[in-house]
């Protein structure tokens, strides 16, 4: 990974182009899409058109364009109850117990943060807390299947009371998602499962097709061209955020120990191979040695190629001179991930402001939060932690302020209304209030 030395610097370097970049598409991905529509198109084009077409189309254009950009006939569009049941035997018992502990850690987490409706009858007012009716998660296939993010985002919706929870992913090779994903779907509690992807699976569960029914609300994370179809259709149907690639900012001062800042560094590293790791230290000999160890563990792994781009790319290893520093820049960048691997960690949260999530210690290690520690693992990023937050019950949630005034309050009250009515030269407002006052004062 480049290094950049100095807090100016590094922040000319990590946060002078900070931002989802949803026009940056792979050429190969530009090509595929050029062959698939007989013309050159930018991702926006391309959304639009999709859009287009499954609104005007419904369940004929999901066919059309699964052939048309996956080379696959969509035989069905929802997966049946007994091949989601079935799925079962095609997963070890092994992984099967391991989403079933997540799915109980991940639940455990989300009904602690449930909010609940309250009501102040001294003063009059309250406020209703009320879940969303049908609610479309999607789930990406891309190069791993991601039965986690099943977990993810349909455990919290069920957890706020969602009535209905439906999961999008694109069909594999069998013809239907990949058989984790349908075990997820099934501890998850999910009530039906769709195998379409890419932005027509955005698009079916915003306008609602002869098979899919129109949600309320779409979560979840995927490619540009998911994130694109989710920005043209907020408005239209309620959206939990727009997410880029996967990033952390590790943060280690001289105490942190660079196999294990290596090793986390490569974990984002191989999602995609334009995710975001970073490493902010205080101490340049953990800098060099968090060097040595990702150019020895990155060929270890499986998915090395990916990951090396990433590093090679995206990377970067920033060194300042003291913690407040380095708080400062990743507060700047606003990571999706933040990890304080420092002594005493915990003298140092409190200055955290832009993080999707905060990991403390080494050993509360960020893929831990991936899978299994209880917060959904969909977070903001691309900075979007500077004013956004993770997916969470109260991403499901409607929160309607209630107004219950006895009689005598509203009389104490109304002069207070009238009288700034009056002041914006809205009289019918004015009006309104002074004549329940009226009423009350000759009763």
């Amino acid at each position: 990974m480049r290094m950049v030395h100095g807090l100016d610097n590094a922040v000319e370097v990590l946060c002078r182009d900070r931002g989802l970049h949803l026009d940056r598409v792979p050429p190969h991905v530009l090509k595929k899409s050029a062959e698939a529509f007989g013309e050159s198109l930018t991702p926006m084009q391309v959304v639009e058109r999709i859009l287009r077409e499954v609104r005007e189309s419904g369940d004929r254009a999901l066919r059309d364009l699964n052939l048309k950009l996956d080379g696959r006939v969509l035989d069905r569009i929802e997966v049946p109850r007994t091949v989601v049941s079935g799925a079962y035997d095609a997963v070890s018992a092994e992984v099967v117990e391991a989403l079933e502990t997540a799915a109980g850690r991940v639940r455990r987490f989300h009904e602690a943060t449930l909010p609940k409706g309250w009501l102040d009858f001294a003063e009059g007012y309250g406020e209703l807390v009320v879940p969303l009716e049908r609610v479309g998660a999607y789930v990406p296939g891309g190069t791993a299947p991601l039965p986690s993010t099943v977990l993810m985002s349909v455990i919290p919706a069920k957890v706020a009371g969602v009535k209905e929870v439906m999961v999008a992913s694109p069909p594999g090779e069998t013809g239907s998602p990949h058989p984790a994903v349908l075990v997820a779907a099934g501890i998850a509690g999910a009530d039906r499962v769709f195998q379409i992807g890419g932005a027509q699976a955005i698009a079916a569960m915003a306008y609602g097709t002869e098979t899919v029914p129109a949600v309320d609300m779409i979560c979840g994370p995927g490619n540009v061209f998911v994130t694109l179809a989710k920005k043209l259709l907020y408005g239209e149907v309620g959206i939990d955020g727009l997410y880029g690639p996967t990033e952390t900012v590790v943060i280690a001062d001289e105490t942190a120990n660079p196999t294990l800042c290596a090793a986390d560094l490569l974990a984002q590293a191989e999602h995609d191979v334009m995710a975001t790791p970073v490493l902010i230290t205080t101490s340049q000999r953990v800098a060099d040695a968090v060097q040595r160890e990702l150019a020895a563990r990155v060929e270890r792994l499986d998915r090395a190629d990916i990951a090396r781009s990433a590093l090679d790319e995206q990377g970067a290893i920033a060194i300042v001179e003291e913690m407040d520093q380095a708080l400062e820049l990743a507060n700047r960048f606003a990571p999706e991930h933040m990890c304080l691997m420092v002594s005493e960690p915990w003298r140092h949260v409190g200055k955290v402001k832009n993080a999707g999530a905060v990991f403390l210690g080494e050993f509360s290690h960020e893929v831990l939060g991936d899978y299994v520690a209880g917060p959904s693992h969909i977070m903001p990023t691309g900075g979007t932690a500077r004013f956004g937050s993770g997916l969470s019950v109260r991403s499901f949630l409607k929160f309607s302020p209630v107004v219950a005034l006895d009689d005598a309050a509203s009389s104490a009250l109304a002069k207070v209304a009238s009288t700034i009515a009056r002041a914006e030269g809205l009289t019918g407002h004015a009006e309104a209030a002074e004549i329940r006052e009226e009423l009350l004062d000759a009763e």
